[in-house]
């Protein structure tokens, strides 16, 4: 069951699986091989949720790495996954970039516009999150936030006028159902099925996704 979200009419945000975090990260693990790790929690301090992380002015409350080491920690295992998770229940799932996926970072306003005109050109898309932080994260193939920037030039676009971020090579995108900041929890705009396992190139998306991002900021 699909609900439509009231941002471009078209555009719909399947279903939501609500299950834990730990049967979550296994998952995404054994279905679509992707490297996952255990970040930061929210816990309940003084009537208001804070980042497990101490820092009262902490950036991403609960949805940020735990460790410094946190590349060398993340694993593609599902026996090593649920065993984390195990021991952290509440931890949020961060997904690394530069591995098996790269992300292109956007507005949610401009990921909601980008994905109408994707669909109006029959674009293959690949999985696609959306965060509390009113973000969405585009999947394509790993390589695509190296390219990214120069795409942009060749489109007539000054990378930093466009409210577009490439995530790349250490880095990583808070995954569902991270709860973020005490707003909510991440959700798929696009969820990972059989049918986007395989992920489109940049130079795919980067057209749409640059648009919106300057219609967006107009």
């Amino acid at each position: 069951m699909e609900k439509t979200i009231g941002v471009t009419g078209a555009v719909t945000i399947p279903g939501q699986r609500v299950e834990p975090l730990r049967d979550a990260a296994a998952r995404y693990a054994e279905e679509r091989h992707w490297d996952v790790v255990p970040g930061t929690w929210l816990e309940a301090v003084d009537g208001a949720e804070r980042c497990s992380c101490g820092a009262a002015d902490c950036p991403a409350p609960g949805a940020h790495p735990l460790d410094e080491d946190w590349q060398a920690l993340a694993t593609g295992s599902v026996t090593v996954a649920r065993k984390l998770w195990t021991e952290r229940p509440r931890a949020a799932i961060l997904l690394p970039t530069g591995r098996a996926f790269d992300a292109i970072d956007v507005p949610e306003t401009a990921g909601f516009l980008a994905l109408a005109r994707m669909e109006r050109m029959d674009l293959t898309l690949g999985p696609v999150t959306r965060t509390p932080e009113r973000r969405m994260q585009f999947f394509v193939l790993p390589g695509g936030g190296a390219k990214a920037g120069d795409l942009v030039r060749a489109l007539g676009w000054s990378p930093s006028r466009l409210d577009l971020v490439p995530l790349g090579e250490g880095q990583y995108v808070p995954a569902p159902p991270t709860r973020f900041g005490g707003r909510g929890a991440v959700q798929w705009a696009r969820r990972p099925t059989p049918a986007n396992r395989w992920l489109p190139d940049v130079e795919e998306l980067i057209s749409p996704l640059a648009y919106a991002c300057g219609r967006d900021r107009a």
